[in-house]
């Protein structure tokens, strides 16, 4: 991962983004006819518009290779979050650059973001059958959520996960 930065993206990203976060949906089995996503995700500054647009840059090709929306509670691309809890969204690796721990990075990065902020926890989504973003997730420390998994359409059956952040103290700094 050294040869990985995350930053936030900017509108020349935004083409790339779209590209990859479609090819990664579309590789993984998420994207069907019936349900109509890719315009949701093809509509990168309208998200960027709403959070914090993070992406992971590949340092030896200057490329970006993964994004992911981090956002806050009561705001538009926020799902489950409530108050105290940090979200990500849309968390996409591009499929010839998975393995290299691109998403791990994004994840990792948002959970610092949140913490940063003052959140005493950090939800997210995942589609029931993506077993490898729940293994992640899982690594990580996310745990289910059961009572707040829903639908959006139908056949879209989301996984809520949760990882409790530890507290600040104001003092130190430290956890």
């Amino acid at each position: 991962m050294t040869d990985l930065l995350v930053r936030l993206a900017v509108p020349a990203d935004f083409p790339a983004i779209a590209e990859l976060t479609v090819a990664a949906y579309r590789a993984s089995g998420q994207l069907n006819s019936e349900h109509d996503y890719a315009k949701t995700l093809n509509d990168v500054a309208g998200r960027a518009a709403e959070g914090e647009l993070l992406v992971a840059v590949d340092t030896r090709t200057d490329t970006v290779v993964g994004a992911v929306l981090f956002v806050l509670p009561g705001t538009p691309y926020a799902e489950v979050s409530t108050p105290g809890e940090a979200e990500f969204r849309m968390l996409a690796v591009d499929p010839e650059a998975q393995g290299r721990g691109v998403g791990e990075l994004l994840a990792r990065t948002c959970v610092a973001r949140a913490a940063e902020l003052g959140f005493g926890a950090v939800v997210i989504c995942v589609r029931d059958f993506v077993v490898g973003a729940q293994r992640l997730y899982a690594r990580l420390g996310f745990v289910r959520i059961p009572e707040r998994d829903w639908a959006p359409a139908a056949g879209v059956d989301l996984l809520a996960l949760r990882l409790e952040l530890a507290p600040v103290t104001a003092a130190t700094g430290v956890a």
